[in-house]
C-alpha cells in the first residue's frame, strides 16, 4: 500500500509546483538569467548556477508540500468534520489528534484513490519513462486534481477569487475547468470549509438535544450545582456507539464526494 501511495503523493507534490512556476513566469522571474548573472559574478557557468537556484526553489516549495497536498484533496473537509464531532461529544483529547489525523488521511486516500491513480498513470509514469516532456507530464498530473476540485467548488467562491485576481472580466475563467490553480485552489478550500461546517452543524444537533434534556431533568430535580456536562457525556457516548456513529460519519463523508 505504501508503494502505491508514495507515487500518488509525489504526483500531487509535483502538480502543486505549477502555480509557483506560473507565478514566476508572470512576475518576470527568470532563473536562467539569474543563474547567468551569478555565474558571471563568480566565474562559474551560468547553467550550473541556474540549476543550483532551481534546486533551492524546488526545496523551498517541497518544504511546504504537505500543506499544499492538503489544499487539493478532501483532507480539509474530513479533518474539520472529525474535529467538530469530537467537540460535539464534549471530549477534549479523545480520540487523540494523531488518531483523527490518521483516520482523515486514510479516508482521503480512499476518496482520492482514482485521482492519484490517474495522475500516476497519465502523467508521472510517462514522464519518468521519458515518454512525454516535463511540461506535458505536469499538465497531465494536474488535470485529475483540477477535475476533482472543479466538481466540488462553488461558483460563488470561484467568481470571487477570479475577481480578486485583478484580470479584466473578459479574461476571467467562466468555469472551474478553465480556472487557474491560483484561483481554483483557494475557492475549493472555502467551499470545503463551508460544507464541513454544514455537516458539523447537523452532527451537533442530536448531542445538543441530549444536553438540553439532561439540563432540564437536573433542573427539575433541584440538582443545579451538578454540572450537566458531566451527566450528559456518558449518554452522548452511548448514543453515538449504539447508532454506529463512526461508520455513519465515515460513510457520509465518502458519499459526500460521490463515493460508494
Amino acid at each position: 500500500m505504501i508503494r502505491r501511495l508514495l507515487p500518488s503523493a509525489l504526483a500531487l507534490a509535483l502538480a502543486v509546483l505549477l502555480p509557483a512556476a506560473a507565478w514566476a513566469q508572470g512576475s518576470g522571474l527568470d532563473l536562467s538569467s539569474i543563474g547567468s548573472a551569478l555565474g558571471s559574478a563568480t566565474g562559474e557557468s551560468g547553467s550550473l548556477s541556474g540549476r543550483v537556484i532551481q534546486g533551492i526553489v524546488l526545496l523551498t516549495v517541497l518544504s511546504v508540500a504537505p500543506g499544499l497536498l492538503v489544499m487539493a484533496t478532501s483532507f480539509t473537509r474530513i479533518i474539520v468534520v472529525l474535529s467538530l464531532l469530537r467537540s460535539a461529544l464534549g471530549l477534549q483529547q479523545s480520540p487523540p489528534n494523531m488518531v483523527l489525523i490518521s483516520l482523515a488521511m486514510f479516508l482521503t486516500f480512499h476518496i482520492m484513490g482514482p485521482v492519484f491513480d490517474a495522475a500516476w498513470q497519465d502523467g508521472l509514469r510517462p514522464m519518468l519513462n521519458e515518454q512525454v516532456t516535463q511540461e506535458q507530464g505536469l499538465e497531465r498530473m494536474v488535470e485529475p486534481f483540477r477535475n476533482f476540485m472543479a466538481s466540488q467548488v462553488r461558483d460563488k467562491d470561484l467568481s470571487a477569487f477570479a475577481g480578486f485576481s485583478g484580470k479584466p472580466e473578459a479574461e476571467q475563467p467562466k468555469t472551474a475547468a478553465t480556472a487557474d490553480l491560483r484561483v481554483l485552489v483557494p475557492a475549493f478550500l472555502l467551499s470545503e470549509l463551508r460544507r464541513a461546517f454544514e455537516i458539523g452543524f447537523l452532527i451537533f444537533l442530536p448531542f445538543l438535544v441530549i444536553d438540553m434534556v439532561v439540563a432540564a431533568v437536573l433542573m427539575a430535580m433541584g440538582m443545579m450545582m451538578l454540572p450537566p456536562v458531566m451527566i450528559a457525556l456518558p449518554f452522548k457516548i452511548i448514543f453515538f456507539v449504539l447508532t454506529d456513529g463512526w461508520f455513519l460519519i465515515a460513510n457520509s463523508l465518502i458519499r459526500s464526494y460521490g463515493g460508494t
